[in-house]
């Protein structure tokens, strides 16, 4: 992501990654205000990011056993938005080298009509040299994750208050 911190604001995209994951205690604090449900806690998610909204980029633990760079990259939008963006760690690089965030990918139809992707060559080089199996446009990327957990929207939606 040191990439990717390099070039915030310079791409059009509006997502920040953060150095390390949210403490547990700090996801479960935002999890809880996000859901309005004090029952829960954050322990399924590891965010790594957000955009300038506040919303959040996170693995979402849905695969049990699983490494982390195996587990579905999700956002979790201030307003409510929520998206599986892609199926794993591998996606997700291509999707930032295509020249989408999280939020471009969860809410291509409320995209400002002006902005369009552009390959950031830096990110695709990375993809290219730690996903090289996972390389595809970002639509099928987004295309794949939504299809493999179709109930991602209702299961949270479930959990709010």
């Amino acid at each position: 992501m040191a990439v990717r911190l390099d070039r915030i604001g310079e791409d059009g995209v509006d997502f920040e990654p953060h150095e390390s994951f949210l403490s547990a205690d700090e996801t479960t604090d935002w999890f809880r205000a996000w859901t309005g449900n004090d029952d829960l806690d954050g322990d399924a998610f590891r965010v790594f990011g957000q955009d300038g909204t506040g919303g959040y980029a996170a693995f979402w633990l849905a695969r049990p056993g699983q490494e982390l760079a195996d587990q579905p990259v999700v956002f979790l939008g201030s307003e409510g938005e929520t998206a599986v963006v892609a199926r794993d760690l591998g996606a997700f690089l291509w999707l930032l080298a295509d020249g989408y965030g999280p939020w471009e990918a969860a809410a291509s139809y409320g995209a400002d009509p002006d902005w369009a992707p552009h390959r950031i060559q830096a990110l695709a080089t990375i993809a290219e040299q730690y996903a090289p199996h996972s390389r595809a446009p970002a639509a099928s990327i987004v295309t794949q994750a939504t299809e493999e957990f179709p109930d991602f929207d209702g299961t949270i939606l479930n959990l709010c208050r």
